[in-house]
């Protein structure tokens, strides 16, 4: 598991003078993003630190999502999180192959509820013809997508960090970005232990804390909040088997109540959606009369299930403002990813790829990765992923 330290690797070297760090990219936050961003930019050739602030990557907003890898069938048309999403489906075949990434192929359904729904699923339809994403009507007026799938979140984001170590990265846990200063044509970011790491360019992929990374670095151009999701964990009632994801006709919002099999064999319905102020990684009492209601009247056996777990999960919402992955204007050394909330893991290898064109410009990589090194995806996290940041930073 990734830790402080790196993994001896044929990457570059990253230079150190006693404690300090100096690397040619530094990126704040071991999310799914961030170590993604750190593999593609590591594979091209450049000195790629991680600064993760928990002490291990993959908690938080990464390690609580549904897992749920999205075609973007109902994302709207020509925007950047579209563009990502559907980028990303083109790129990930071969990442999963290469890191033996497990990936349940069950394909959804839009289950409408009524006529009004119904109407609704039509516009579905054509948006997803719009996007170039495989879509079919069903019998009783649904939508089938049978390219939307299932994997497991920490593992993911495990077998990404692993292989950025193995392309020379290193990743250093426990190292929350206090403060960021310019030396010498350099910014050097500051723990709160005294840790010092110089970078000639900064990645900031700091998820809930990107906002505050930002502002560290003089950048105050957005703001970031929480916005909960709660999710319920089930073992399912013998004799019942749900063989796809259910989705419901999405509000404008969010895109409701789901109901997917866990490639554990579990079923997961959620998420509910609270917007916060502050993080508050606890389930709240009334979320499972929230969800039940709504999940069951898509897969009724769940009112027979077994209730196993319930967990939090926190995505890093734009006040006004909705993927942010640019250059600073306040900031030339500063590339800012923020905002990007629920469909971080779909979209997080295109996400990496648009980032490294940001450094390939400034003249730190070169333009073509190098074959990424294959190996078998990490096992778990000594559990279930549902249960790791629940159990973590929130019970």
């Amino acid at each position: 598991m990734p830790g402080r330290g790196r993994l001896s690797s044929p990457g570059p070297v990253i230079a150190r003078e006693g404690a300090a760090v100096n690397a040619e990219v530094g990126v704040v936050g071991g999310g799914v993003v961030g170590v993604a961003v750190a593999l593609e930019l590591a594979r091209r050739g450049a000195e790629v630190v991680v600064l993760e602030a928990e002490d291990e990557v993959g908690l938080a907003a990464s390690g609580t999502n549904s897992g749920i890898l999205h075609t973007g069938f109902d994302s709207e048309p020509g925007s950047l999180e579209t563009e990502m999403i559907l980028r990303a489906g083109a790129l990930r075949d071969p990442v999963v192959e290469a890191l033996g990434l497990p990936v349940l192929r069950c394909g959804a359904e839009v289950r409408p509820r009524n006529g009004t729904e119904r109407k609704t699923v039509v516009g579905l339809a054509a948006r997803a013809r719009e996007n170039g994403v495989e879509a079919g009507t069903t019998p009783q007026g649904g939508l089938a997508i049978p390219g939307e799938s299932v994997t497991d979140p920490v593992a993911f984001t495990l077998a990404l960090a692993a292989a950025a170590e193995r392309h020379g990265a290193e990743i250093r846990t426990g190292f929350e970005v206090s403060e960021v200063s310019r030396e010498g044509g350099r910014l050097v970011l500051r723990s709160p232990a005294g840790e010092r790491v110089a970078v000639r360019l900064l990645v900031n992929c700091a998820g809930l804390g990107a906002g505050h990374v930002a502002a560290l670095a003089g950048d105050r151009s957005f703001e970031i909040y929480p916005r909960k999701g709660e999710f319920l964990v089930f073992e399912p009632p013998p004799g019942s088997h749900l063989d796809r994801i259910l989705l419901p006709v999405p509000a404008k919002r969010t895109k409701g109540v789901l109901v997917f099999p866990s490639l554990d064999g579990k079923l997961i319905a959620g998420p509910t959606a609270v917007d916060l102020d502050e993080p508050d990684w606890t389930v709240r009492p009334e979320a499972r009369a929230e969800i039940l209601p709504k999940a069951t009247a898509m897969f009724p056996p769940l009112a027979a299930a077994e209730l196993l777990f319930s967990y939090a999960g926190l995505r890093p919402a734009g006040r006004g403002v909705n993927y942010v992955i640019e250059r600073s204007r306040r900031c030339p050394a500063l590339v800012n990813v923020a905002a990007i909330r629920s469909t971080g893991l779909t979209a997080s290898l295109a996400i990496a790829e648009r980032v490294a064109g940001f450094v390939s410009e400034a003249g730190v990589t070169r333009a073509d990765p190098a074959p990424l090194s294959p190996a078998r995806a990490p096992d778990g996290a000594g559990g279930p992923w549902w249960r790791r940041t629940a159990d973590r930073l929130g019970e």
